[in-house]
């Protein structure tokens, strides 16, 4: 016969394993956030945290309203409290550079223009190894920040990309990420044509289960702000449906390519 105690471990043990099997993520989708102007970002982590859900940032050092860029020094300490909440990062390049085409020949050769920094609007010819240590570079300035390694991962801003720009990536160990067709959460879509009240409504009904999902710590050209009225609703309009909240991390699409690449 077990002793009490022992016998006490075993059904505490069996009591947690139900406790954990029954709030396990069944219905998961996957949260991405994408730097911006940051001014509704202190709001935008009060609500995951509120609502216990975890999300993946997507970091760049974008302009923002208070004139220090999102990886600046003045956001630092922030970061770090983010991070100390459970959330995941990974690179959206540190100059937020776009990719405008591929050059013609056998090198790889890119046009590229930041919208972000010194070199804001103007375009470049970039070979990979400029491009690669663009996406470095912010998984290196947030991992600084929050002590936490960011993923192998990285979103290209706009989600404009080819095949060989791609493959490059992965060359210089990342994988890309884009999102759900339903996921795309219209944060930067003009609101005289897309109220807040369309756009929460139009995801709330095509959502589906493993779709990334993808809006921004503030958008400059959206005169009626999404997050303030959007956000919340939709985290509790998708938990209603039966939905609930994954990182990439644990995304099947990732998980073995993180695990593989050191993440």
């Amino acid at each position: 016969m077990l002793p009490v105690a022992a016998i006490f471990l075993v059904a505490a043990s069996a009591l947690s394993t139900g406790a954990t099997a029954q709030t396990a993520c069944k219905n998961p989708v996957y949260l991405t956030l994408d730097t911006g102007h940051m001014e509704v970002a202190p709001m935008m982590v009060d609500v995951l945290r509120r609502q216990q859900v975890k999300v993946t940032f997507f970091v760049a050092n974008e302009r923002t309203k208070t004139g220090d860029g999102s990886l600046g020094n003045a956001w630092g300490t922030w970061w770090k409290s983010v991070a100390a909440q459970g959330h995941e990062f990974a690179s959206h390049t540190y100059d937020h550079v776009y990719w405008r085409g591929d050059l013609p020949g056998v090198k790889p050769r890119f046009r590229m223009q930041p919208s972000a920094g010194a070199f804001e609007g103007r375009e470049f010819t970039w070979e990979p190894p400029k491009y690669c240590e663009q996406i470095d570079r912010a998984a290196q300035r947030i991992a600084d920040f929050t002590g936490k390694k960011a993923l192998p991962l990285f979103r290209a801003p706009g989600g404009k990309t080819s095949p060989r720009l791609l493959a490059e990536a992965q060359a210089c160990g990342y994988a890309h990420v884009g999102w759900a067709a339903a996921g795309f959460l219209g944060d930067e879509l003009p609101s005289e044509k897309f109220s807040n009240d369309m756009l929460l409504k139009k995801a709330l009904k095509e959502i589906r289960t493993g779709d990334i999902l993808m809006a921004h710590l503030g958008i400059w050209t959206r005169n009626d702000p999404w997050a303030p009225a959007n956000f919340e609703p939709l985290i509790v309009g998708l938990k209603e449906r039966g939905f609930c909240f994954e990182t990439l991390r644990n995304h099947p699409a990732y998980r073995d390519w993180i695990a593989s690449h050191g993440g």
